[in-house]
């Protein structure tokens, strides 16, 4: 018997579960990112009712700090959850935009 065919058809099945794993992952951030849109429309229609701006950088600039600690905590790269935050943020301030100029129009 080829051990070399066992060990090859072990790792294609690791592998198989290890992708199902990401698979899995990925549907669960998909799921927390539209409720945290959710969310944020609903602060965008606040601000928008409330004539207050889109953007706050003061917040934004405590939610990088914040995310950053988490990141080291997690020993995620603090730059690329940086990076992902601002990703987001631009997409909830295009967001508010958008809502503040169907408010006003």
């Amino acid at each position: 018997m080829d051990d070399g065919h066992a060990d090859d058809a072990a790792a294609l099945e690791r592998l198989r579960y290890l992708r199902g794993s990401i698979d899995n992952l990925d549907a669960a951030l998909v799921h927390l990112l539209a409720e945290r849109f959710k969310a944020t429309q609903q602060v965008g229609e606040l601000k928008a009712a409330y004539d207050m701006p889109p953007a706050d950088p003061r917040r934004e600039a405590e939610q990088i700090a914040r995310l950053r600690q988490m990141a080291e905590e997690a020993h995620l790269d603090p730059a690329f959850a940086e990076k992902f935050l601002k990703f987001i943020v631009e997409e909830v301030i295009r967001h508010h935009k958008a809502i503040a100029a169907d408010r006003s129009g």
